[in-house]
């Protein structure tokens, strides 16, 4: 392999029932940063059916170039005829580093184009640089149960892979002025390079509000104390017009759902209020939430680490504190 003749950041711009998710913007605007640092061209690989109208909004968000692939038998996600279509286009274009979203299909297909393509990937990152003397990317995810960070080089082999955290970065502001390339890719894909075949699609809504979409997330940790308590939370939560969310030792303990977890091993949000009830502040939570756009803290410990970050702290028993907080919200109304 010369490494040398790899150049330029894709983005696979993830889309469902022609709709792009969010992770996929995110993942633009930290693309465009990097890309910039390195000097080459940000593209975004488009795949689905009827999807070509999507080709715009990923330039505005900061896209060079777009690669469309449009094909019926593309248009839901199916391992093997993504994994095709992208590893024939890898080999074709040899982009230097791809990054993937964290979402379910990411985190299949990452791993598949990973293998296919005899590279590395560093799965479920949270930090993404450039090395300045080697121009490698450096990679940051969770280790050892969130405990410890750990940077990941991809020295030898290329692409350089990894899926990304939902909600970990920022999109860019959306500027339709902005000029790009889109182009059409015509691929060979039969019903015989796919080995399953899709039946039916059954949608569940468990949880009807994604926490990474929230506007206002009311948390609570192990101070709650109980599963019972956590409906003083909802109380307020709704009063809000948010939802509620956990850490993980609520998680733990049974209180609330997995799908509810902030933190190194939840889900990275960006609310514009974020409520934490009886939460300390260790730093695997933090690093899931210290972004948001203000932060109120209920505590019994004025010591607590979480009221070092919080824009508000009020020191007290939550059990109290919330019905008066509900109260005087309902009386403002």
């Amino acid at each position: 392999m010369n490494i040398a003749d790899y150049k330029g950041v894709w983005v696979f711009a993830e889309q469902r029932d022609g709709k792009l998710q969010k992770v996929a913007l995110e993942l633009l605007g930290k693309g465009r940063e990097i890309a910039d640092k390195l000097g080459v061209e940000l593209t975004a690989l488009l795949l689905g059916d009827g999807i070509e109208n999507l080709a715009k909004e990923l330039v505005s968000h900061g896209a060079d170039r777009v690669l469309v692939v449009d094909n019926p038998l593309l248009k839901n996600y199916t391992t093997d005829a993504y994994t095709k279509v992208i590893c024939e286009l890898v080999n074709d274009r040899k982009p230097e580093i791809i990054f993937i979203g964290a979402s379910f299909i990411g985190r299949d297909l990452g791993p598949r184009v990973a293998a296919r393509l005899k590279t590395g990937l560093t799965a479920d990152c949270t930090g993404l640089d450039i090395d300045d003397e080697t121009k490698n990317l450096l990679m940051t995810r969770p280790a050892f149960g969130g405990n410890l960070m750990a940077t990941i080089v991809c020295g030898e082999h290329r692409p350089q892979m990894s899926t990304v955290r939902p909600g970990v970065f920022e999109k860019l502001q959306n500027d339709e002025n902005r000029k790009g390339e889109i182009e059409n890719i015509s691929v060979e894909l039969n019903e015989d390079d796919i080995r399953t075949k899709i039946e039916d699609i059954v949608k569940m809504c468990k949880q009807c509000v994604d926490i990474g979409e929230a506007d206002v997330l009311v948390a609570g940790g192990r101070g709650v104390g109980s599963k019972e308590n956590f409906k003083l939370l909802e109380s307020l939560a709704s009063e809000l017009g948010g939802t509620i969310a956990a850490s993980r030792a609520a998680v733990d303990n049974g209180w609330a759902d997995k799908d509810l977890q902030v933190g190194q091993t939840g889900k990275t949000v960006r609310p514009k209020l974020y409520v934490a009830c009886g939460i300390s502040g260790a730093i695997q939570h933090l690093a899931g939430m210290q972004e948001s756009d203000y932060i109120i803290a209920i505590n019994k410990d004025e010591d607590a680490p979480i009221m070092k970050v919080a824009d508000l702290g009020i020191v007290g028993d939550m059990n109290k504190i919330i019905p008066e907080l509900v109260a005087q919200i309902k009386e403002k109304q």
